[in-house]
């Protein structure tokens, strides 16, 4: 299969490439907005046909969710806009689109991890342009693949895990969050899912969404603790309120996933948030 990543500079595609070195079954292509700009119709139809693209993995969006509230405009191109376009070119080209979305396309107000088919209710800028890509693709008749995460983080780019390391070398402490729930997750773990999903779909027709993060709910400050331990960095963390912090976007208090879908479709076994948590901090100290 010809694969093409979108977004492939950032931490999830990044993991694609690491993936792509020794995964021989398929042909990979991998851009970003310097050699192949989603928003632009002819140039994203073009690049499907010269390439003969089978499968393609969108792993570009806009991320920024504090920023989103005063770029709406920037955010909706790149996460509804330009996913409008990709999934009508996957139509047209029979391709399958795997889309990567988010818990904040959910309000955060349940009492248990959100299920797929659970209605969606985004609260900020940033999780409603994300539920537009999601309702474009299905709009666009397309065959896709929509995966749902959270609390991404890798090696690669910037996120919350190599933040707090680099904090907990400068500070005596932070100030974290401690009334937001969810559950973490490793780019990679993310990205090997993604694999299953693609050889259980292959050549199949395929209308699908799936949750995926790592195994358990914790709050951001228990989380920002274990990366301290695991680095081994003298730092304390405080925990405060949403409120006290101040974000301007809001953000949902609980946003725990639910995987039973995807371990029944693939029969994955989904690591525990810790467990991928020493890896990634390992995978940074030899990067370092």
């Amino acid at each position: 299969m010809n694969i093409l990543v979108t977004g492939a500079n950032g931490q999830l595609g990044n993991e694609f490439k690491k993936i792509a070195l020794f995964e021989i079954n398929h042909n990979w292509t991998f851009t970003d907005i310097d050699t192949l700009d989603i928003c632009d119709e002819n140039s994203v139809s073009r690049f499907f046909t010269e390439n003969n693209i089978e499968i393609c993995i969108n792993c570009a969006a806009y991320t920024a969710v504090d920023k989103a509230e005063d770029e709406e405009e920037l955010a909706r191109k790149i996460n509804s806009d330009a996913v409008k376009i990709l999934a009508n070119t996957c139509k047209s080209s029979n391709s399958l689109l795997i889309h990567i979305s988010t818990d904040y396309v959910f309000d955060g107000t349940s009492i248990r991890p959100y299920l797929e088919d659970d209605p969606v209710s985004p609260k900020c800028v940033y999780g409603k342009t994300k539920a537009q890509g999601e309702q474009n693709i299905i709009n666009s008749g397309c065959n896709y693949i929509i995966v749902r995460t959270s609390w991404l983080y890798s090696s690669f780019g910037n996120n919350f895990v190599k933040t707090m390391l680099r904090l907990g070398s400068e500070r005596q402490f932070v100030n974290v969050v401690d009334d937001q729930n969810g559950n973490p997750t490793w780019a990679y773990d993310l990205a090997n899912a993604i694999i299953l999903l693609i050889q259980r779909f292959d050549n199949k027709e395929v209308k699908e969404i799936f949750n995926y993060s790592n195994e358990g709910t914790i709050p951001w400050s228990n989380f920002a603790e274990a990366i301290f331990y695991i680095g081994n960095k003298n730092c304390e963390v405080k925990p405060i309120s949403t409120q006290e912090y101040g974000c301007k976007a809001n953000r949902p208090a609980f946003s725990a996933l639910d995987k039973t879908k995807i371990k029944q479709f693939t029969g994955i076994k989904i690591p525990f948030w810790r467990e991928s948590l020493l890896k990634c901090i390992e995978e940074i100290k030899n990067n370092n």
